[in-house]
């Protein structure tokens, strides 16, 4: 299967605050809210959704292509793609511009505080499908980018008759309700966290029924409580796979995607693109970074089974 990520490619700035947020916080001043925190650490990450989430796809044998816009400071980002099997080509480089970054601030309670600089990500509502070329492909993720971008993707696909999924996660708060409204209806998938598909329901007036009725299928990740897939009538509980330890969770859902589409790649139902995604979601928790999770398909298929039990199916992804 052909599959086109769209979405940002930046890189993370991730900091650690030794202390809980909500303890700096005073309730009844929040309407004049001035908070500063002092971190212990910075580290800077390759990140970005877009290729957080083709990573984990490469992992477990995919082809992704990533579509979206960089700056200037790409080049050593483009590089470790590659090394990693990554395709670059429709990377569009916009010389005059710096790529987007990404600055979050994680306490004890692994509770974040999140700021997107958009630097060149602002100029992907000028790339579309049809002028790089890709009007054959068979499934587009339409991920977290411009939010023109991302209505412009979904208007586009469905004009071109390629069904895709729709992954607004951070631009949730961006996205007017008329927004939500015009880029949900006619999605394959659409997959949120139990708080985004909150605030759709809010902005849109659509209550859960509605919002299942206007796409394929519906995919809610609940952190530590697992995720739910509700596909036509059915409704589909994944649990988590346990970690180890908890490191750092930021990248963790870019991962469940990744995993749940590689998965569907491989001709698997979606009950078990769901498992592997709670899989590639927990690699990710145990380390710090969005793509520094490592694995050999022979280790994925050991480790699924100990957390969900033997599928067989799986030896479609690692043979």
């Amino acid at each position: 299967m052909s599959i086109v990520v769209t979405g940002s490619i930046a890189y993370d700035y991730l900091m650690s605050f030794p202390g809980k947020f909500t303890d700096q916080i005073v309730p009844d001043k929040l309407a004049r809210l001035s908070v500063s925190f002092l971190v212990d650490d910075m580290a800077r990450h390759r990140g970005g959704v877009a290729p957080n989430i083709a990573y984990s796809m490469r992992l477990l044998g995919g082809d992704p292509i990533i579509l979206g816009t960089v700056g200037q400071d790409f080049g050593d980002y483009r590089n470790w793609l590659e090394e990693n099997g990554i395709r670059t080509d429709q990377i569009v480089v916009i010389p005059e511009k710096f790529t987007a970054s990404f600055f979050v601030n994680t306490d004890i309670e692994q509770n974040q505080i999140a700021s997107f600089y958009t630097g060149a990500m602002a100029d992907s509502k000028n790339v579309s499908l049809a002028s790089r070329g890709l009007t054959d492909a068979e499934l587009v993720i339409i991920s977290p980018s411009d939010p023109a971008a991302m209505l412009n993707y979904a208007q586009e696909c469905r004009t071109l008759g390629i069904p895709f999924a729709y992954d607004p996660s951070q631009q949730t708060a961006r996205l007017s309700g008329e927004e939500l409204r015009a880029s949900i209806p006619g999605a394959a998938y659409l997959m949120v966290n139990d708080y985004e598909l909150a605030v759709i329901q809010e902005k849109t007036g659509w209550d859960l029924a509605r919002i299942r009725a206007e796409v394929d299928t519906l995919i809610v990740t609940e952190g530590e409580k697992g995720s739910v897939i509700y596909r036509g009538a059915s409704e589909t509980r994944i649990p988590i796979a346990p970690p180890s330890h908890v490191a750092e969770p930021t990248g963790a859902g870019d991962a469940y995607r990744g995993g749940f589409f590689a998965a569907l790649s491989a001709g698997l139902p979606v009950e078990v693109c769901g498992r592997v995604g709670a899989l590639c979601s927990t690699y990710v928790l145990e380390q710090v970074g969005t793509s520094n999770h490592r694995f050999t398909l022979g280790e994925f298929a050991e480790r699924y089974e100990a957390a969900f039990g033997p599928e067989p199916m799986l030896k479609k992804m690692t043979g």
